[in-house]
């Protein structure tokens, strides 16, 4: 049977064309799931008596033999006699991008820009160059890549500029990590060696994430890629911190930090995330050696000096008692009332700490009503120690080791000093007890250590007076979020933001423009603002200093900030340092700036988004871009974070080339995860892919990861579902395929009129405008799962399944009638022409291929092409109505064949009754015979007008009451033996039923869940079966 022939069957048999609709797409997926499940998907390989060129090895064959240059490649490709037997991703996506980037349809110039009164600019998400891009990065450009090119289609002047972030904490980690492997540190090298290594790093993964881009199809203008730390982007950087300190906006200051003791540098708040600890737990933390703890709440006691009180506190910070300076109680607490302003002994420390009142911090029905006070190590306790002016005792170096100030301790880890202190204080008799405490505790969002609160100056952007500014963008539609869901997470983000630390203590980003200023050989407090100078550069800084302290420059020494901005700095002048600025009348930046649209993950909404939003309104007092969009998350199959030392973080290539279960395995070898981390990521490869992945293409994957999208935080992405995308593009490439021999040179592209046409013709550009109103609609919904499943069910189901089966008879050339024909060629042309450009946005690659063959004029791209839009002419709800009832009539048939299981080969006769009289439903049928045998696979269909004998000896059965259908089975099977046939299988149903039930009958408590589950699915689809059987057997003996 023919594969369009199997899924019709199955589909309309089974469902019907109202029931069918909502289940086509799932029961497709889960079709070729079953069959991804069975065995891996192998490729076919082009016939070798076909003179077809492997395209895919072009730049070889340019090279070694000269014979084929660009023109003569676009020449091979446009020739549709040249096709491969099956779809092939390499050879489909081998040329084309390199065609498109040298046609320039990537780029516009500002001044065509400005020409054209729709502009749609976008910047990509700048991609850290850590690493290579993961299938996060592969959504990012399905979704934005698609926006640009239906826009591009659309007639606007399109802009998607590139660009990769240097990611200062991120990059520079990976490359200490790599390091590390050789045997190096950075301390050794120096800050320049290491800095080139790190250039080093960004060079080879920089061009590699580049070509990953390009694989995906990024339609993106690389004349105006940018680096965060090229230039151009330098300049803005700078310029952006020097207006913001001229401002009053930056400014120095000592506070309490969230501080890395494994990075040595402080991180925003926004960089800081949370585990809940439910119940003492153990956890891995950098730079120790066994696992830590988490979750207890130690009690121990103060003695109190000259007397034979104590005082007992609670902490789930124990080792911070070394840096105490206060207990504090409630001024209301009757039971210490006596003991304010008493001294305490510290039993580590030589020295005294007091006894305070502070009802602020203290509620005296928590705990035993009494704090321990470390305001260099706690944010509450540093503002009791503001408000008591306490002295602030820092007890950690950078590194998290106790420092001189730990006495006895120094030099221990600050976790190990946790754990002996506890020991020592038994000894002493000050230990009381220990209990489970439910806590949240601060990790370092990229080294995964534990936050440590520490006292060091730092540069901060005050974000106080523009708060208010960002909810009301938001409230009065200035700035539109997209999912709307987001707007009360924007309102709540904003009314809690805090000042925003931008200074880090690494080597790898861009150094503050500030510049430490001694004066004759003096050391200048570096936590002091007015001993620094802010400037675009030393010679300026040297000008502001001569002029600030009215002295010569002989007698000043400026020394710039070893520290670097936070990354997000410079990531938050992207969308408008990279089109010129601080070039304000720059050409780009008055064409392209502010942006139409940005395209995130949600999960950067604060990090990013909202930086770029406030510098823009800082700036220039209006958003950098009117829409948000943000996407969901996605996880492994499982619904896990993706994760490299998980081993479930797959490369997009992987994907689009395919890739062996050793190649897998070889990545995880050469990064660099641990030995349990490497173990842990091997175990799950072998799990997930025993066989490797098969060749899918950066279209299945752009297609399968936009149908994903469907209103959901998180897609737990399943490569299956991609490979079953990757089926989708050989049925594609199989229906043109079919398709094309039939559009003869004489086949012109005519403006059709739908009145004119037959009916299964009228019916497909129906169907065909209502796929182009859906599309169009979710694309502008961003509901890109929509416009997938609109594309699918429309080339699927309604153009592959019925339509190029309903006219194989009208276009064979034993058709004479040439009217006919021709219309439905012009049809046939339209329909692929207009699905082609449909198609392009999600899948660019492969429609582009097959569009480049149709036999029309056209212009030199499908990039180019005008995208379709829905016409009016044709919508006509009668033409849907008859044809519905064609396949209704068929889906009968259909069902009639498969109850009795005639043989494939087999085309019986078929007739209908009218029941109620509408002669316009016999003439219908009369007219529309053709197109019922082909999709019913019967001989022939005729209308009767009353029930013979011989009608009452054929299946039969009855279509909304209106019309009664009869199938000839009597000529086509032996009764005897059909009926025979039927009641052995009945009766081994009967048995399998039994017997199941009687196991189900014996379960007990220990029989797993999925072994019930799996029974239960047995047993409903056995007595399925069997009542089919039945109904069979019945249908038998009224024959």
């Amino acid at each position: 049977m023919h594969e369009s022939d199997e899924m019709f069957t199955r589909l309309i048999s089974r469902f019907g064309v109202k029931a069918f609709e909502k289940k086509k797409e799932k029961d497709f997926m889960k079709h070729i799931a079953a069959k991804a499940e069975q065995k891996p998907v192998k490729i076919a390989e082009p016939q070798k008596g076909k003179d077809v060129p492997d395209l895919s090895k072009l730049s070889k064959i340019l090279k070694l033999k000269g014979c084929l240059g660009p023109a003569e490649i676009l020449a091979l490709k446009r020739d549709a006699s040249k096709m491969p037997e099956s779809y092939q991703p390499s050879f489909v996506e081998s040329f084309w991008y390199k065609y498109w980037e040298d046609k320039k349809y990537f780029h516009v110039t500002a001044e065509e820009a400005l020409k054209n009164d729709k502009r749609y600019v976008m910047v990509l998400p700048p991609p850290n160059v850590t690493g290579y891009l993961h299938l996060g990065h592969g959504l990012t450009s399905a979704i934005e890549d698609s926006l640009t090119r239906i826009h591009r289609q659309r007639g606007y002047a399109t802009c998607y500029l590139p660009g990769t972030d240097h990611a200062g904490i991120a990059t520079q980690t990976v490359v200490e990590k790599a390091l590390a492997k050789q045997q190096l540190n950075k301390w050794e090298m120096g800050r320049e060696k290491f800095l080139e290594k790190v250039w080093d790093w960004k060079e080879k993964h920089g061009a590699q994430i580049l070509e990953q881009l390009r694989r995906v199809g990024s339609s993106l203008d690389w004349d105006r890629y940018h680096f965060t730390m090229d230039e151009q982007l330098k300049k803005a950087v700078t310029e952006a911190f020097v207006l913001l300190y001229e401002k009053g906006l930056i400014y120095r200051a000592t506070r309490l930090v969230n501080w890395s003791c494994q990075l040595k540098t402080a991180i925003s708040d926004i960089e800081v995330t949370y585990e809940d600890i439910k119940e003492p737990t153990k956890l891995k933390v950098p730079g120790h050696a066994q696992p830590v703890e988490f979750g207890w709440l130690t009690h121990f006691a103060y003695k109190v000096k000259d007397s034979n009180e104590e005082l007992v506190v609670a902490t789930t910070r124990l080792e911070t008692m070394l840096g105490d300076t206060a207990v504090a109680v409630n001024s209301k607490d009757k039971r210490y009332a006596h003991l304010i302003g008493k001294e305490l002994i510290h039993p580590f420390c030589n020295r005294v700490i007091k006894v305070i009142a502070d009802d602020q911090l203290v509620d005296m029905t928590f705990g035993t009503g009494a704090v321990k006070v470390t305001p260099a190590h706690d944010p509450n306790d540093y503002e009791c120690g503001q408000r008591q002016k306490l002295e602030f005792i820092q007890i950690f170096d950078e590194d998290g080791k106790i420092n001189q100030n730990g006495g006895k301790y120094a030099g221990m880890m600050r976790f190990d000093c946790r754990r002996q202190m506890e020991e020592d204080m038994k000894q002493l008799g000050l230990y009381r007890d220990k209990t489970p405490n439910q806590m949240r505790l601060g990790l370092c969002s990229r080294s995964k250590d534990v936050i440590e609160p520490m006292i060091k100056p730092q540069w901060y952007v005050n974000c106080q007076h523009i708060k208010q500014r960002m909810i009301d963008v938001v409230k009065n539609g200035e700035l539109v979020l997209i999912p709307s869901d987001y707007e009360n997470e924007w309102f709540r983000w904003m009314d809690g933001l805090r000042d925003w630390c931008i200074s880090r203590q690494i080597w790898w980003g861009h150094r503050c423009p500030a510049y430490l200023v001694s004066i004759n050989g003096n050391l200048p407090d570096t936590s002091n603002q007015d001993n620094w100078i802010v400037a675009r550069s030393e010679e300026e800084a040297l000008q502001k200093a001569i002029a600030k302290y009215k002295l010569p420059a002989e007698q000043i020494k400026l020394s710039q900030d070893e520290d670097v901005l936070d990354t997000w700095f410079s990531s938050g002048l992207f969308p408008f340092s990279t089109f010129g600025w601080p070039d304000v009348n720059h050409p780009d930046f008055k064409a392209f700036f502010p942006n139409t649209i940005l395209e995130t993950g949600w999960d950067i909404l604060f990090f990013w988004v909202a930086k770029m939003v406030q510098f823009s309104l800082e700036f220039f007092d209006k958003v950098p871009f009117k829409y948000v969009f943000l996407h969901p998350l996605i996880r492994d199959k499982d619904g896990k974070k993706m994760s490299k030392s998980l081993g479930n973080v797959i490369d997009p290539l992987e994907i689009i080339d395919g890739t062996s279960l050793e190649n897998l395995k070889s990545k995880i070898y050469e990064g660099n995860l641990s030995k349990d981390e490497v173990e842990r990521a091997i175990k799950q490869k072998e799990e997930e892919f025993p066989n490797g992945i098969p060749e899918c293409g950066g279209d299945a994957l752009r297609f399968g990861l936009l149908s994903y999208l469907q209103k959901t935080p998180n897609i737990n992405m399943d490569v299956k579902h991609i490979i079953g995308y990757r089926q989708f593009c050989n049925k594609i490439w199989n229906s043109c395929r079919f398709a094309f021999p039939k559009l003869t040179k004489d086949v012109n592209y005519v403006k059709l009129e739908l009145n004119n046409l037959q009916l299964i013709n009228q019916w497909i550009l129906v169907k065909l405008n209502q796929a182009i109103t859906g599309v169009n609609a979710a694309f502008d919904d961003y509901e890109f799962g929509q416009a997938t499943q609109s594309f699918h069910q429309f080339w699927l189901y309604e153009f592959c399944d019925i339509y190029l089966e309903g006219i194989k008879n009208i276009l064979s050339d034993k058709n004479q009638d040439q009217k006919s024909k021709l219309e439905t060629q012009q049809t046939l042309l339209t329909v692929l022409d207009q699905g082609l450009r449909l198609l392009h946005p999600m899948m660019p690659y492969l429609s582009e291929e097959l569009w480049q063959k149709l036999p029309f004029d056209k212009e030199d791209s499908l990039i180019i092409a005008k995208y379709p839009q829905p016409n009016p002419q044709w919508i006509n709800q009668d033409v849907e109505i008859q044809f519905d009832l064609v396949l209704n009539i068929s889906k009968k048939l259909r069902s009639i064949i498969s109850k009795f299981q005639l043989p494939p080969n087999v085309r019986p006769d078929a007739y209908t009754l009218n029941l109620i009289g509408d002669k316009s439903l016999d003439d219908l049928i009369k007219q529309q015979a053709d197109i019922i045998c082909l999709l019913a696979r019967i001989k022939s269909i005729s209308t009767i007008e009353q029930e013979t004998e011989h009608h009452k000896q054929c299946g039969v059965d009855t279509l909304d009451a209106k019309i009664k259908i009869f199938v000839n089975l009597k000529d086509n099977i032996d009764l005897t033996k059909e009926n025979d046939r039927l009641i052995k299988k009945l009766n081994e149903l009967i048995k399998y039923i039994n017997a199941l039930q009687d196991k189900m009958s014996k379960y007990n408590d220990k029989v797993p869940e999925q072994v019930k589950k799996t029974d239960l699915e047995k047993m409903e689809k056995y007595q399925q079966e069997k009542l089919l059987t039945e109904q069979q057997i019945e249908s038998l003996k009224k024959q």
